[in-house]
């Protein structure tokens, strides 16, 4: 479980936060949406410890994380995989290389290891076929293929995918998606919401996905958050943001469908 309560954050002048109240619950996918600059990325940034709050808590698993240091920070943040708007692969370092890293930077030295994780997290997320339905041989062509490419040999699609895989990597309990969809044409992004929603329902992973893509929140999301003004304008299911008679809302709302 996460929860989030009177979180505060400001920059200088400007108060981002203003006293947020979220819990999410283990298991389940929840979006959070608002305006640019609402707080949605600096929001995420307070539950890995990479932000420390102005006033207020964050607890994963019953731990403040702004009390966490060292190493206990560093086993909360392996619990974590974080998928970075625009992929943020590393363009010199080819598909295996970015996959591989955090375990690498933890460090896992063995080649068999490190090779049985790619293979995994890469077929988790649909770029390698499911070894059931092909021989070892096919699989391993694909593989090889797929490995050693570097990122700019990739699509757009293809790209969020391998940062999906990177942030699978050691069986993370959460993750966090900065924009997933965007950039994206339609029939990409409800790929990758696909994906979202499989991982969901196959691992058991809590997420918290931020968009603005209203597509990709009434099909992955259980509930939604919008910021408004630093606090927590709704929360409710996205059946509820959808006939919610709210102004801000519903202009939201008109605006991203």
């Amino acid at each position: 479980m996460i929860e989030i309560r009177g979180l505060r954050k400001a920059f200088g002048a400007k108060q981002v936060l203003n006293g947020i109240d979220l819990t999410i619950q283990p298991g389940e996918t929840m979006c959070v949406i608002g305006r640019s600059g609402c707080g949605k990325s600096v929001l995420l940034k307070h539950i890995v410890g990479l932000l420390e709050p102005d006033d207020g808590t964050v607890f994963v698993d019953g731990k403040e994380v702004q009390t966490l240091h060292g190493k206990d920070l560093f086993e909360l943040r392996r619990s974590i995989g974080y998928v970075f708007q625009g992929a943020a692969l590393f363009d010199s370092m080819s598909v295996w290389d970015n996959v591989v890293l955090s375990l690498y930077e933890h460090g896992e030295r063995r080649v068999d290891v490190l090779d049985a994780e790619a293979r995994r997290v890469l077929a988790a997320v649909g770029l390698l076929p499911d070894i059931a339905t092909v021989t070892t041989a096919e699989f391993e062509k694909e593989y090889t293929l797929l490995r050693d490419k570097k990122p700019s040999d990739l699509s757009g699609g293809m790209r969020k995918r391998v940062g999906v895989a990177r942030a699978l990597v050691g069986s993370p309990q959460y993750i966090l998606y900065d924009e997933p969809t965007t950039g994206l044409d339609p029939i990409t992004s409800e790929q990758i919401d696909n994906l979202i929603l499989e991982l969901s329902q196959k691992l058991s992973v809590t997420s918290i996905v931020i968009t603005h893509d209203m597509f990709s929140v009434y099909k992955v999301a259980k509930n939604v958050a919008l910021l408004e003004q630093g606090v927590v304008r709704f929360f409710g299911t996205p059946n509820e943001l959808r006939v919610s008679d709210d102004k801000v809302i519903k202009e939201f709302i008109e605006r991203y469908e």
